[in-house]
């Protein structure tokens, strides 16, 4: 199964997070972790007036995020299971701090952190970057209804959120892994790339890609 027992794909909003998590899951036999958005009641209405929704839809998050990862990672057997998902904890403390006003960004990272504490971190941290040009193709593409009017900025806003929270991450190997000139669903080689990047023991710390 590789050397790491638990990987999180991560990335900004149409990243291509989930759909490699999925190849990569199945390529390597192992229990795959898929974010729940479509059952958080409050993403539409988020979309439509964030001032009014910030706090539900990241608390609505934070709270299914936890409970799915208490769930798996709980259960888990760690000679024999391979975990993969296709977000890492920390998301809700990056959208948290993107989407809500200080006052309650203060209330949810002491919330977020006593949630944080109980959840192992994963062994490696793959950050697909395909550039925000490719990534409101692949929204587009994708044809979500509420992704199609998002503010202006925010996928700027999110972007720069990931690369400053996990520009000092401790504990894990974050891999920032620059996918803007690959194609790894119609490409395979392009796939194995990413992969070989991903099982590659190394030091835990940061490390800049480009394939």
């Amino acid at each position: 199964m590789g050397p790491y027992a638990f990987i999180a794909i991560e990335g900004n909003i149409g990243a291509g997070k989930t759909t490699f998590s999925k190849m990569f899951a199945e390529n390597m036999g192992s229990n795959l972790i898929l974010e729940r958005f479509e059952e958080n009641p409050f993403l539409e209405r988020f979309y439509d007036d964030p001032e009014s929704h910030a706090f539900s839809v990241e608390l609505a998050f934070v709270a299914d995020r936890f409970k799915q990862l208490k769930d798996v990672l709980g259960s888990r057997n760690l000679f024999r299971q391979q975990v993969v998902s296709d977000y890492n904890f920390d998301k809700s403390l990056i959208f948290g701090k993107a989407n809500l006003p200080s006052s309650e960004f203060t209330l949810f990272r002491t919330m977020f952190k006593l949630m944080s504490d109980l959840i192992p971190q994963p062994e490696v941290i793959a950050i697909l970057n395909p550039g925000l040009k490719k990534v409101k193709e692949q929204i587009i593409a994708r044809g979500r209804s509420y992704e199609q009017d998002m503010p202006k900025g925010y996928l700027e806003k999110i972007d720069k959120g990931y690369k400053s929270h996990y520009k000092h991450h401790r504990g894990s190997r974050v891999l920032l892994i620059d996918t803007s000139e690959i194609d790894f669903v119609s490409n395979h080689e392009d796939y194995e790339k990413i992969k070989a990047c991903i099982l590659t023991p190394r030091k835990p710390g940061v490390y800049k890609m480009k394939l």
